[in-house]
């Protein structure tokens, strides 16, 4: 599979150059790039170890005892025939949810071997964590890892030009006209593949869509397949029904009844937890959307919850991929609100990586009427209310209301138009909604 640069390597590079760097816990769903991110920066080192914790039992063995970091690197080193030393090796602890001590010990890397680069990564790693609430707090770095974003699969298709255009173009500069259909082209490719990086790789190499339909496949196969590890919690066919439930009712208010009829509340309730947990459903919160944060003031029962994925949720849909690809009438091509859910994915991937990020919306039910804004953004202290519209027009109503209730002077639409601005709105381009917060 071919290698394609992430964002995040940049992260990655200032951590490795860092006087002071704490073990790193890479999250994130399963196959997003953990693994092939962390060789890629192995080449940064004179020395590598790679600990897989599923292959290796020995591996394992070293970590049962006490959790000493010198008495563990000076086992390892022997186990993999590879000097560890600080400074110069990176330990990668790959699949570390399937050993416990393992992640316990790497407080103890930061407190008696700071000088050693570490980090750590695994399937489904969200599980272990909640198992050990006290881990490491204070003494163990973060960094959270999704799909591809559409800036990176514009690079890695070659489109580096127009994505620099893209990064330097603004309501107030548009793009040029052909380079904006061009953008949108690769926009509509990107919706139906999405950002799996094996789906990005096979595109890029064969240039075949519809093999990469069949990789979709593989994925969604794996994913439920990983459903099986969560029935401690609650049986594989209850987070099924959950999860294609979640693909049903994605850009809507979740319906807890409509899940599935033989399903208790409680049991939808179990199973989303254990999906977002897994990193594979995003929600999406309703908020009063009164001040900053917009956390403060959450309806956590009024939620949307999105699929990680433009491509899973296509597949999983079975859209028509010709309409994605060559009607121009978005409306046909938006089946199951894709361009709601793609700029969704956009703002959570273009933030800080840093810290997991919430999405929230604004929704106000009235006798005559109800207004909803689809996203609402923290950028600059500000409040940026974000309406996604699938096609080149529509009313505005919603995010004019929003605007005079919360004394709140800009907002932004997103849709197929080129940049622009109309009296107190900014349009961005849906190909261009990764911008309003990076």
């Amino acid at each position: 599979m071919n290698y394609f640069k992430r964002d995040i390597e940049l992260e990655l590079l200032n951590w490795r150059n860092s006087d002071e760097h704490k073990p790193l816990l890479i999250r994130g769903a399963r196959q997003v790039g953990k693994t092939t991110t962390v060789r890629s920066l192995a080449k940064q080192f004179k020395h590598y170890i790679e600990v897989n914790f599923e292959q290796s039992a020995d591996a394992a063995l070293v970590f049962s005892g006490n959790l000493d970091p010198k008495r563990i690197c000076q086992d390892l080193s022997v186990l993999f025939n590879t000097p560890i030393a600080e400074g110069e090796t990176l330990l990668f602890l790959d699949e570390i949810q399937s050993c416990l001590p393992a992640i316990s010990s790497l407080r103890f890397f930061y407190e008696q071997m700071p000088g050693l680069h570490v980090i750590a990564t695994g399937s489904l790693l969200e599980f272990a964590l909640a198992e050990l609430p006290s881990y490491g707090v204070g003494r163990i770095e973060s960094l959270f890892m999704y799909p591809m974003s559409f800036r990176e699969f514009l690079n890695a298709n070659n489109a580096n030009m127009l994505q620099q255009a893209i990064a330097s173009s603004s309501p107030l500069n548009p793009l040029s006209a052909p380079l904006h259909q061009r953008a949108l082209e690769f926009f509509r490719r990107f919706l139906i593949l999405g950002g799996m990086p094996k789906v990005v790789s096979l595109y890029v190499e064969k240039g075949n869509i519809l093999l990469c339909q069949k990789q979709l496949d593989s994925l969604i196969n794996s994913y439920e397949d990983d459903f099986a590890k969560y029935k401690q919690r609650t049986p594989v066919s209850v987070v099924r029904e959950v999860f294609r439930s979640v693909v049903a009712q994605n850009g809507k208010k979740f319906v807890h009844a409509k899940a599935a009829q033989e399903l208790s509340s409680w049991q939808v309730k179990v199973g989303l937890e254990l999906l977002v947990l897994s990193g594979v459903v995003i929600p999406v919160t309703q908020s009063a959307a009164n001040g900053i944060p917009l956390g403060a003031e959450i309806n956590p029962k009024n939620r949307k919850y999105l699929v990680f994925d433009t491509g899973i949720f296509q597949r999983i849909n079975r859209l028509d991929i010709a309409d994605v690809l060559l009607r121009v009438d978005f409306e046909v091509i938006n089946k199951g609100a894709i361009a709601e859910l793609f700029v969704g994915l956009e703002l959570i991937k273009s933030a800080s990586c840093y810290q997991r990020q919430e999405l929230y919306y604004w929704h106000r039910e009235a006798k005559s009427s109800n207004a909803e804004v689809d996203f609402l953004v923290q950028k600059d202290g500000k409040i940026l209310p974000v309406e996604v519209k699938s096609g080149k027009k529509g009313s505005m109503q919603s995010l004019y209301l929003f605007l005079e209730s919360k004394k709140i002077s800009t907002g932004v639409r997103t849709s197929l138009e080129n940049f622009g601005v109309i009296d107190k709105i900014q349009i961005y381009p849906l190909y261009a909604v990764g911008h309003l917060v990076s």
